[in-house]
């Protein structure tokens, strides 16, 4: 159908945005920030950080709308692998949007001086649900991907999706009310996001 086609191309076209500043934000910006002269990072947070983040949002939005339009059209529930991998990867994608609205862009506008606030309490909650956003991209990702190319391989049970959207849900509560961890560097977030993804793939397939 020609209307699923186009809901479906701006859908990767707006993940691609929004993923992409998402990992240009934890593995490249965040990273030189640490490193920065005064100088030249007051200078970025200025006029180039407010830029990026206005991509970053409105990606995340154009994908959360478009995967909504996206499911009025997918029969997931002909098939049990499908609508739990699609449900599951929803959920995390879900998570995502909600923390880049209700998060991360309110935080960093106290951040970049846009509104007042406590600076360092409000980049450290940033930081957190930014970090979990990158986390969850993995699962997110490979629920996207799943419900074509692994449904028919992946018999879920009723228990194995619960106990895989319940994980996501303990670590969406980190993300609000808990701590960095090892998320703090970007290898360990790189790994864990792997690690997860592998998990949820077990506990989906095997209990």
């Amino acid at each position: 159908m020609v209307v699923e086609f186009i809901i479906r191309w701006f859908h990767v076209l707006a993940g691609l945005v929004w993923i992409g500043m998402l990992y240009y934000f934890n593995f490249v910006q965040t990273e030189y920030f640490k490193e920065a002269e005064a100088t030249a990072k007051a200078d970025a947070m200025k006029k180039l950080a407010p830029r990026a983040l206005k991509w970053f949002r409105y990606g995340a939005l154009v994908t959360f709308l478009t995967g909504l339009g996206l499911l009025h059209f997918v029969n997931a529930f002909a098939n049990t692998g499908v609508s739990a991998l699609i449900l599951m990867g929803a959920l995390a994608g879900t998570f995502m949007f909600l923390n880049v609205w209700l998060v991360i862009w309110p935080k960093q506008q106290i951040v970049l001086g846009m509104k007042e606030g406590d600076g360092p309490a409000a980049a450290a909650k940033a930081g957190l649900a930014s970090r979990t956003n990158t986390l969850f991209s993995g699962p997110m990702l490979f629920g996207m991907l799943g419900s074509q190319h692994l449904s028919q391989m992946i018999p879920v049970s009723t228990t194995g999706f619960a106990a895989a959207c319940g994980l996501i849900v303990l670590l969406q509560l980190n993300a609000l009310f808990g701590r960095m961890g090892p998320m703090a560097s970007v290898v360990g977030v790189v790994h864990l996001s792997i690690a997860l993804t592998g998990v949820i793939w077990a506990l989906m397939a095997y209990l």
